[in-house]
């Protein structure tokens, strides 16, 4: 299954893709992030300086403005299911 890492403050995007199995990793620190499949972020303080450090090779999902849902159906779409 699919890994995914989380930022801690969407725990409501973590248990519904907990709940459609995907194996999911919460996002604490910026090392989190490596060997994730795909990250969902806030996207509240993306790239504030304008710094551009790529952690992981895997999608990232920007949740700012969507539902648990939309999320969830952007990952499934990063996954072909």
């Amino acid at each position: 299954m699919a890994r995914v890492g989380v930022e801690e403050s969407l725990s409501n995007i973590s248990e519904a893709l907990r709940e459609k199995g995907y194996d999911v990793i919460d996002l604490k620190q910026q090392n989190d992030a490596q060997g994730c499949d795909c990250c969902v972020i806030s996207g509240i303080d993306s790239n504030v300086m304008g710094m551009q450090d790529a952690v992981t090779q895997g999608s990232v999902i920007e949740a700012n403005g969507l539902s648990a849902d939309e999320v969830c159906r952007q990952v499934e779409q990063k996954f072909g299911r």
